[in-house]
């Protein structure tokens, strides 16, 4: 399959979203000696179980491809694919609903509405002025029964607009179930 300009893969925990984002920079370093690829991950590993969880999706990256280059950015998404961007290189951010969590349940201070939404804007900004192809991947979390807690019910609209914003600029947009890929939009 060739590789989008701009590619969403949304789906559930352990779906194959991330399988297939590797997928994807596997067939476009294949494609040109030139082309690189690098993952933007946007995980913090504040326990011991984070911890091992990272750890573990760094060796099976490394072990089934090693070419894919990281950078570990948990906020300045805009500026991190401004910064690595190229025509020669796919970008692959995993995931916007770690990104959306950093932003609205930080271990700190929270961040304020505005700058969420000003890091939102900016973020959407830099995806379509990327000057190679970028592949996100996002967690569907809304198919579920609506969740208890405000706090909860507020993450879960705003991943919810967050996916809508950034599958409107996506070229092709993919659900994920039980590791088969389903095109919603865009062509194969």
């Amino acid at each position: 399959m060739p590789v989008a300009r701009r590619e969403l893969i949304l789906g559930g925990q352990k779906s194959g979203k991330s399988r297939r984002a590797e997928h994807l920079a596997a067939a476009w370093l294949a494609q040109d000696a030139r082309h690189g690829a690098l993952l933007l991950a946007t995980a913090q590993a504040h326990d011991a179980e984070m911890r091992a969880r990272i750890e573990r999706h760094r060796a099976d990256r490394a072990a089934r491809l090693p070419a894919l280059g990281c950078v570990e950015e948990p906020l300045a998404l805009a500026e991190t694919i401004a910064r690595h961007s190229a025509p020669h290189t796919l970008l692959v951010v995993d995931c916007l609903t770690l990104w959306l969590t950093n932003w609205m349940m930080p271990l700190g201070a929270p961040a304020t509405a505005a700058d969420r939404a000003t890091a939102q804007d900016d973020f959407l900004a830099a995806l379509q002025a990327a000057a190679g192809p970028v592949v996100l991947v996002s967690n569907e979390i809304g198919l579920g029964v609506i969740p208890m807690g405000t706090q909860v019910r507020g993450f879960v609209d705003a991943m919810g607009t967050l996916n809508q914003r950034v599958a409107a600029v996506c070229d092709r947009v993919c659900f994920m179930a039980a590791g088969l890929p389903m095109l919603l939009k865009g062509a194969a």
